[in-house]
């Protein structure tokens, strides 16, 4: 199963809305347009506040991102997180690819025994560039 797993961002919505459609900012959109080109089997959404979201359920705006966090703070949410990727993937048989910045893989990604991580080291702008021109094939 190939599974896409994409990050939170700053910018939100003003009001409950699905997980999709929460993130208001264009390096989501072109990660989201990315992912849908994949045709994955799963897609989720890392959410610093409600850890692993399916992209379907409504969940509530918050001001909450794992880069102001400690790495102890880190640790503890990727570890709820791989629970929660234990009980909805096959962390040893699946195929993820990690659409998310080093805070947010950090702690996950070495459980993880299959992924590829295409804007790992690639600034904002780089990783705009490379998700817009990844969409375009």
């Amino acid at each position: 199963m190939n599974v896409v797993l994409i990050s939170c961002v700053g910018k939100k919505k003003p009001r409950k809305c699905k997980a999709k459609d929460l993130y208001d900012s264009t390096w989501f959109r072109y990660a989201w347009s990315y992912a849908q080109s994949l045709n994955p089997d799963k897609v989720f959404v890392l959410s610093a506040k409600y850890g692993l979201v399916d992209p379907e359920a409504e969940i509530e705006p918050y001001k909450e991102t794992l880069i102001t966090k400690s790495g102890r703070e880190r640790c503890a949410w990727a570890a709820s997180l791989l629970t929660s990727l234990r009980d909805r993937t096959d962390v040893t048989n699946d195929t993820f690819i990690i659409l998310a910045g080093e805070k947010y893989r950090a702690y996950f990604v070495g459980h993880l025994a299959n992924h590829d991580m295409p804007i790992r080291g690639l600034r904002i702008g780089q990783q705009l560039k490379r998700l817009r021109e990844r969409c375009a094939q």
